[in-house]
């Protein structure tokens, strides 16, 4: 969501937290500003739009200590004055998160005399740490958070002090040689160093240019670990593709090799999970598992449903995060929650109601340190590296891989799958990378089908067992970038309602790949066409026989039907793209949408 971006050192700010914030964009935002202590005064530009109109109108500011933000309007409308920095006196403020008490924090201020300019709740914050300052920031900081309700992430400058706080909204520290920084997201700031520091809840930094101090919101001092960040900068930048979506898209044959590298053994036919912590027992007992996600996710999370009940006879929930809290009924013995970022507010939620009744919890992340890697018992990395995009792409194929291999790894510890089947599913596994760059090299074929189809009002996805989840995620990816209303549907259910929808101005993408639904594919795709509709089908690359029944055919090479979705996953992506594309969207800053989602 909103992104904050802080330096403290001996060269001239601005430029630092400018750079910074434009790492950040990937994140969404409606409007930016920062704020520089310039010897004399704390300045503040700021204003809505993008980044670099802000840039454009600034001054030569010679200040070398300051903060900034991308704002996703949560309070407020999303215009100059409700963009942050918000000051108050010579205090300036930069805040992600929700206070969701600030009504009557407002009210309490007005009373002592404050005077508002914004509709936003972190102006509050602003002034409520003025009230409390009495020549040390630091504690004017912690007594204001404890009076706030609520979710943030917060950067406060006064002349050349600066504080960070966090609760339940991501912040990091980076630390420099005579500089240090503070960022919502790593990324921000990997250009001027790779050692981190990763703040918890609760915590402050007080951050200086030679050092930076670590506080709970009790004042007691925190020792904290630097964790050194290795990711290539160049995963930052485009590498000559036109949107980092493509990029990502291609980067899917190292991701999801990433994703598996080292955690198998075709030799042996194992499953390699170091830092599981269960048992065959343990695993034995475990009958029902919950899977909690939002978004892509989600869909992700319903591909592990199908994965688990087949290869582990594990019976599977899945659950939206948002919904999950008001459940009335308990949560399996094993909760799997997945998150890209390890952020994300409501997976957090339900994480955290799911933990109450005793549940274990295992995290599926891409990014390390994130808030959810500290509230579970196991984590499993995805690998992905940044990914800069809004809509997800590599971290989706790669939340596939490791549910994939967890499944595998549960079946094998419960006795449901044989060391033999094993090998056999993990020489699979190692040749979908080279499939995966087959498809990519083949993508004119989805170029040419996204140009017939791009002035199109309505799509549906539709497929069946293991290609449903991505039947949804096609649909999400399509909606997300190119505003076209799409629906993914399994493609049993057309006739329950669905078919209302179709004519012959509604194309249809029916994944049709070989296996045991096959026959049945064919059937709803004959229905749909009889109702006119064009349909364009992913499918292998040797049935000839599709072509009888279809419009358009997208081939992918044969694979094991367990795989093969991820297959036909890099075509939707694809044909996503390319639809968007052709229609001018912004691809990579999807309009109301953001990468991180730490609000609920």
């Amino acid at each position: 969501m909103c992104g904050i971006a802080g330096y403290n050192g001996k060269q001239k700010a601005a430029p630092i937290l400018i750079d910074s914030l434009k790492r950040l964009e990937y994140r969404g935002y409606d409007s930016a500003g920062i704020a520089v202590f310039d010897n004399t005064s704390i300045k503040v530009y700021k204003d809505k739009g993008k980044i670099a109109e802000l840039e454009k109108g600034l001054p030569d500011i010679t200040g070398s200590v300051g903060i900034g933000h991308t704002r996703w309007a949560t309070h407020g409308r999303p215009d100059k004055v409700n963009a942050h920095p918000h000051t108050s006196g010579d205090i300036a403020v930069v805040h992600n998160g929700i206070i969701e008490n600030y009504q009557t924090l407002k009210e309490r201020l007005v009373h002592s005399g404050y005077t508002f300019v914004s509709e936003t709740d972190t102006e509050v914050l602003a002034h409520l740490i003025n009230h409390y300052y009495r020549n040390n920031l630091k504690e004017a900081v912690m007594s204001a958070l404890k009076d706030v309700t609520g979710s943030y992430a917060v950067a406060v400058l006064r002349g050349t002090e600066m504080v960070a706080a966090r609760k339940d909204s991501p912040l990091v520290v980076g630390l420099g040689s005579g500089e240090n920084f503070i960022a919502s997201d790593i990324p921000a700031v990997l250009k001027y160093t790779r050692n981190f520091i990763l703040m918890d809840n609760m915590e402050l930094a007080c951050v200086y240019p030679d050092e930076v101090l670590f506080f709970d919101i009790n004042n007691k001092p925190v020792e904290k670990a630097v964790t050194i960040i290795d990711w290539d900068m160049e995963a930052a930048e485009k590498s000559g593709y036109d949107h980092f979506m493509l990029k990502e898209i291609h980067e899917q044959p190292v991701s999801i090799h990433g994703a598996f590298a080292g955690r198998i053994s075709e030799l042996e036919g194992n499953i390699i999970f170091e830092d599981m912590g269960l048992s065959g027992e343990q695993v034995k007992e475990i009958s029902r598992i919950s899977v909690i996600a939002c978004g892509t996710s989600l869909n992700a999370g319903l591909f592990g449903k199908y994965l688990f009940e087949h290869l582990a006879g594990i019976h599977v929930d899945v659950e939206i995060a948002s919904e999950f809290r008001y459940a009335h009924s308990p949560p399996g013995s094993l909760v799997i929650a997945i998150s890209q970022s390890g952020e994300t507010a409501d997976t957090l939620a339900a994480l955290r109601q799911a933990k109450s009744y005793g549940s274990g919890t295992i995290a599926v992340t891409n990014v390390i340190g994130g808030t959810i890697t500290r509230e579970v018992d196991c984590v499993v990395y995805t690998r992905s590296g940044p990914e800069i995009g809004v809509a997800a792409t590599k971290t989706f194929t790669s939340q596939l891989i490791v549910l994939y291999l967890l499944a595998l790894y549960f079946g094998k510890l419960n006795g449901k799958i044989s060391t033999d089947k094993i090998k056999r599913m993990i020489s699979s596994l190692k040749k979908i990378p080279a499939q995966v760059t087959r498809i990519l090299e083949n993508r004119e074929v989805v170029r040419e089908c996204a140009e017939n189809f791009a002035s199109s009002n309505d799509f549906f996805f539709i497929g069946r067992t293991f290609n449903y989840p991505i039947a949804l995620e096609g649909a999400l990816k399509l909606k997300e970038i190119s505003y076209i209303h799409a629906e993914g549907y399994a493609a049993g259910e057309l006739k329950h309602g669905p078919l209302a929808l179709i004519s012959g101005k509604t194309p249809v993408v029916a994944i049709a790949t070989r296996g045991l639904t096959y026959d049945k594919v064919v059937s709803n795709i004959k229905e749909v066409k009889a109702r006119d509709a064009p349909v364009i089908a992913i499918a292998d690359e040797n049935d000839i026989e599709i072509e009888k029944y279809v419009d358009m055919v997208i081939r992918v090479p044969a694979a094991d039907e367990i795989l093969s979705p991820l297959l036909s996953t890099v075509v939707v992506q694809l044909l996503s793209y390319y639809v968007a594309r052709e229609r001018n969207c912004s691809i990579d800053q999807p309009r109301n949408l953001a990468k991180s989602v730490t609000v609920e």
